[in-house]
């Protein structure tokens, strides 16, 4: 019999693409991982890997192996799902990432909302970027998360997690000292947030639909900190609406016809878990009417 423990290094190496990456994912020394592994490739017989150097590759009986491997995961992920509602419902603690504008304009309300509908929740949320949540929902460090996508940078999918539809929806914003169309700013200097994020991304793919490459002068993550360099003449900006609430004398809003849209994000048949679906309903009951019918 296969070890379920093994088969989750097998299927993050797939996602991961190197022993070291594995091991910082899992918290675990890159020897234990590859030991671990070995361990597996004696258990099914075959061969798994390649390794060619430094380099490690799935061989094909290793790509299956990772296929049926997610399939067994999702299951014992509704398995677990069924168990809890038959122990005791949503109670325990519940892992929560989101973005840091949801953090900050919407968990809160969220928080209130399933304390007073399960106070046997002990929610804990960690600020996370949305690119970083599928490792951390399959290395058990999140039980939820929010996760964000724009009309020209739709989200990818990724194996082993499951989505809800749109929960709300935001419109995007063009933040300058002086209104005006987005192709007025094409010589204009940009802040946008670090390379890597889907926010940069988006950045880059709404100027360019307008024709032109931003300039980037600075990069911030945080909206609060893009308004306020926008304020004093420092560049425009692309903010949507949960940025904007904090919004400084001297920047005027222009408001673009795109969205943000964010959803909830799980492992893979853990729709049905108890405080999985209480964080969700929360979560609805906390946003905004105007975001609900965005």
């Amino acid at each position: 019999m296969l070890d379920v423990r093994r088969l989750r290094l097998l299927r993050e190496l797939a996602h991961q693409g190197t022993i070291a990456a594995v091991a910082e994912a899992l918290s675990f020394s890159p020897s234990a991982v590859s030991q671990q592994l070995s361990v597996l490739e004696r258990e099914a017989g075959v061969p798994l890997l390649e390794r060619t150097g430094r380099r490690v590759a799935l061989t094909p009986a290793g790509r299956n192996l990772v296929r049926h491997t997610e399939a067994v995961l999702e299951l014992l992920e509704r398995a677990d799902a069924e168990l809890a509602h038959a122990r005791t419902g949503p109670a325990g603690p519940l892992r929560i990432g989101a973005y840091p504008s949801a953090v900050r304009a919407l968990v809160p309300a969220a928080l209130a909302e399933l304390a007073s509908r399960h106070p046997e929740l002990e929610p804990m949320v960690s600020e996370v970027d949305p690119a970083a949540v599928a490792g951390a929902l399959r290395a058990g460090e999140l039980d939820v998360a929010l996760v964000h996508e724009y009309d020209l940078v739709p989200g990818e999918p990724e194996d082993g997690i499951a989505l809800t539809g749109p929960v709300f929806a935001e419109p995007l914003y063009l933040a300058a000292r002086s209104g005006g169309p987005l192709a007025g700013h094409r010589d204009s200097p940009w802040i946008t947030s670090p390379v890597g994020t889907l926010c940069h991304a988006m950045v880059q793919r709404v100027c360019q639909s307008a024709g032109f490459s931003p300039r980037v002068r600075h990069r911030v993550d945080d909206f609060a900190a893009q308004l306020a360099l926008v304020a004093v003449g420092q560049g425009v900006a692309l903010v949507p609406q949960l940025g904007v609430d904090r919004c400084p004398p001297g920047v005027t809003l222009t408001r673009l016809p795109l969205y943000r849209r964010t959803r909830t994000a799980f492992r893979s048949g853990g729709a049905a878990h108890p405080a999985v679906a209480a964080f969700t309903a929360a979560l609805h009951a906390a946003v905004p009417a105007e975001l609900r019918s965005a």
